[in-house]
């Protein structure tokens, strides 16, 4: 029998926890109230791989992790306790650095004639005949001839196979290239050896070339993930074939797919997986964008959560405290920022390099419908490849989903594709406009030829990546105002959420994806839902922000090196400090030259600023071993820990109880301050946390407010709320209801409250930092009698919400006799 789907535990496997590291846990999330085990991919990896979508073998499990046998051993723990198993899967992309790799480095050796030719990406006729029926590989340190000539480049025999060697990186050798051939000769001769070379079906070549002149597509902007073609049935086949295996014999229950924007079409993908997988849970990995939906006619039970990630993020935010936020900041920078603006540039910024590859693909494909169209062939290459950068530039969302069929065209469709051309025309006047309405015709397949519908295709592609690099990965460690807002699918410039549009999101996902999972903390923030909700309350306090950061700023002057820090990094890292305090030197120091390496605004992952970064981490060291500095951010920032908490409380809480599947991410069923991966991946000590869970069991609401800095508080929710779940079923799955519930008195704003199906009911706070006092304001209960399932206490009619959360600061009731009608609103 299938499990239910009642809440997902997240796990991150790699060598150091593995298949029965993942088994001797299996009894702890039972106890805990976990139905489903939800793993990171682990599929035959790199070796060393530290997150599993590296994937080299689909068919396989991964041997680093202790292979089929401790595979095996996992299933039967979660089988013997009654649990699911939920896989993330990856079909867009293979890692291609190793010749584990058996399909990448048959393409190597054979080219276009390789059976597995059409399995990736490839472009094999690109514009420049060099690049012409060989792949690029980026991987020398330096140009070629200068490499060559070094002697880093070898030929070696490794049994009957010759391979090429550039230190950890080798290739095959396409046998005839070396027939009859002295290997030590070829070896000492670079004419000899660049002659061999030259014969091979790959152009080795400088990293540098690979943002230009890479002629396969990738995983973002990573060289060594190349896409596979997913819309090829045999790639499909393949790819899946261990994974539909294990769902068909029930050893696995559910699927998570990785990066579905970047499949050619994403829903004719998911029909098809759902029709070999009818009764699997699936969700798609998909940021939504502001305002954006989910296309209702996927066959899935939804999104992974980064919506509700944000929408319970800003639930906790005060917006009135966004003018004097945006003063507080821009004052500090010395600069106004329009984050419209930045998105733009820095979306421009990355098709002018990581990306240019991608973007001259398709300047090639909209150059050859120019060419055959009289009105077209006069505009150059230029003005092609601006009209798309600056669509791309523009774009409001990650993609499109139109298929090569055109059947699936829809008015949101059309309303991005108008909405990003109408910007283009506004801002650049210079570009044609017949040429901008031709390219509109383009993307909406109302053009009809071969060419124009591989371009359409291509773009849908390619807005991903650049919206997810230029942005996420960019705008969003430069845009400082207040990190809490920047997340994974999340909006700087959206500031809060009132209590009446969560509500209706809400209400829309009971409806549409009762099921969908509903996410705080992944192994993608860039923060923990924790220091998030700690975060938030500087929307509380600005003023005392304002000041605090004034006063820090002055006080670690003399730390600084030629200017550097630059301020707006400076303003990172105290809200970075006051969110994750007390944080140590080191943590604070890699998270803070990864933070800057992917603003690229001073140095970056692919031109390092070594000057830059070292007077970065003399100031982190500098500051935080000044005594002055950190009893004045301990002063600051300790009165925010224990609200910081209550709001992290509210949040889980919601998550536990509102539409959709509660994912828990490891360790943070108890405090977690972790900032963005590889932080966020530490070690968990789950021994410890199953411990602390029996002495809750027996201890209630006391023994978890004793241990309140221990994270008890977390973990005592989290099993209520999950116990409540698996006793009552009814009141949270498909079949259920979500109803608002409205507080009375001064400080009614200040309250979100839910009932589920007639049988639960959710009541936290929020702006917990408010001067005001709870002793005014109640909330009438629907009718009937409800238990507190926290502290026990029985409740009816209208409640103070002084006296609801007296003995535990949030509450979930539980109706014990009566009607669900509601006695008042």
């Amino acid at each position: 029998m299938t499990p239910e789907v009642r809440a997902t535990y997240r796990v991150q496997l790699h060598r150091g926890f593995d298949f029965d590291d993942a088994a001797a846990i299996v009894p702890y999330l039972a106890r805990l109230g976990i139905s489903h085990l939800y793993c990171s991919p682990y599929l035959e990896a790199r070796p060393g791989s530290t997150h599993g979508y590296d994937v080299v073998d689909q068919r396989r499990v991964n041997d680093e992790l202790g292979g089929g046998a401790a595979h095996e051993r996992l299933v039967t723990a979660l089988a013997d306790h009654g649990m699911g198993h939920i896989l993330d899967v990856v079909p867009n992309h293979m890692a291609v650095t190793h010749r584990a790799n058996r399909w990448w480095w048959d393409v190597l050796r054979n080219g276009p004639k390789s059976h597995y030719a059409d399995y990736f990406d490839i472009d094999w006729d690109p514009p420049e005949s060099k690049h012409r029926r060989v792949v690029l590989i980026p991987v020398l340190g330096d140009h070629y001839g200068k490499v060559l000539e070094a002697g880093d480049l070898r030929l070696e025999r490794d049994g009957d196979e010759v391979m090429v060697r550039y230190y950890e990186h080798v290739l095959p050798v396409t046998p005839s290239s070396v027939e009859d051939r002295d290997l030590d000769a070829v070896n000492g001769d670079p004419n000899l050896l660049h002659e061999v070379l030259e014969q091979q079906h790959y152009r080795l070549a400088y990293w540098r070339a690979a943002g230009e002149e890479l002629n396969y597509r990738r995983f973002f902007s990573i060289n060594d993930l190349a896409a596979l073609r997913m819309d090829n049935p045999d790639v499909f086949d393949r790819v899946h074939e261990l994974v539909l295996e294990m769902v068909r014999d029930g050893r696995l229950h559910g699927l998570r797919i990785d990066h579905i924007d970047g499949l050619r079409d994403p829903q004719g993908y998911l029909e098809q997986l759902r029709a070999w997988a009818p009764g699997a849970y699936i969700v798609v990995e998909k940021i939504l964008e502001p305002g954006e939906e989910l296309p209702t006619t996927w066959p899935v039970e939804g999104t992974t959560g980064y919506d509700f990630l944000n929408q319970v993020t800003g639930l906790f935010i005060d917006p009135a405290a966004e003018e004097p936020l945006t003063g507080i900041y821009e004052g500090f920078v010395g600069e106004t920022c329009d984050p419209e603006v930045l998105k733009h540039d820095k979306k421009l910024l990355l098709m002018e390099t990581e990306l240019a590859a991608d973007i001259e693909r398709l300047t090639e494909l909209f150059a050859t419908i120019c060419e055959s169209d009289r009105h077209l062939r006069d505009f150059t290459r230029r003005e092609l490849r601006d009209a798309l950068r600056e669509t791309i530039a523009y774009f409001p969302v990650y993609r499109t989903y139109l298929s090569a069929a055109g059947q699936r065209k829809t008015e949101q469709d059309i309303a991005y594709v108008d909405a990003a051309i109408d910007l283009v025309a506004k801002h650049r006047p210079d570009l044609d406009h017949q040429l901008l309405s031709s390219l509109r015709d383009i993307l909406l397949l109302d053009k009809g030829d071969a060419v124009s519908t591989e371009l359409a295709l291509r773009f849908q592609q390619t807005t991903g990546p650049v919206m997810a690099k230029g942005v996420e990965d960019t705008v969003l460690y430069v845009h400082n105002r207040l990190v809490a807002l920047n997340e994974v699918g999340g909006d700087p410039t959206t500031f809060g959420l009132a209590p009446e549009r969560f509500h209706a999101l809400a209400e829309k996902s009971q409806r549409q994806w009762p099921l969908g999972m509903l996410a705080t903390s992944t192994h993608d923030t860039k923060r923990s839902e924790d220091v998030r909700a700690r975060l938030v309350l500087l929307t509380e306090i600005p003023d005392q922000w304002g000041a605090a950061v004034t006063g820090w700023c002055q006080m670690n002057e003399r730390y600084r090196s030629d200017d550097r820090p630059d301020r707006n990094t400076e303003y990172l890292l105290y809200q970075t400090l006051v969110g994750a305090w007390p944080l140590d030197v080191e943590r604070a120091c890699a998270y803070m030259e990864k933070a800057v390496r992917e603003a690229k605004q001073h140095t970056s992952w692919t031109d390092p600023h070594p000057a830059y970064e070292s007077a970065l981490r003399a100031f982190v060291e500098g500051i935080l071993a000044d005594d002055r500095f950190t009893t004045a951010l301990s002063a600051f920032a300790q009165p925010l820990v224990r609200p910081g908490a209550l709001n992290s409380l509210a949040q889980l809480l919601i998550k536990l109880t509102a539409p959709g599947v509660p994912d828990i991410y490891q360790g943070t069923e108890s405090w977690d301050l972790s900032l963005v991966d590889p932080d966020n991946r530490r070690p968990v000590d789950h021994r410890g946390l199953e411990e602390m869970l029996g002495r809750l069991e027996s201890g209630g609401a006391a023994e978890a407010m004793d241990r309140w800095e221990e994270g008890a508080p977390k973990l005592f929710v989290t099993k209520r709320a999950l116990d409540l779940r698996s006793r009552l079923p009814h009141a949270f799955g498909p079949e259920s209801s979500y109803k608002a519930l409205h507080a009375r008195g001064p400080e009614a704003d200040r309250v979100v409250a839910f009932a589920r199906g007639g049988e639960v009911v959710t009541v936290v706070a929020r702006l917990q930092m408010s001067p005001g006092t709870w002793e005014d304001t109640s909330l009438t209960l629907p009718r009937g009698t409800w238990r507190d399932a926290f502290t026990q206490g029985s409740w009816q009619g209208t409640v103070g919400l002084e006296d609801l959360w007296r003995a535990w600061p949030l509450a979930l009731l539980v109706r014990t006799s009566g009607t669900e009608e509601a006695s008042g609103d």
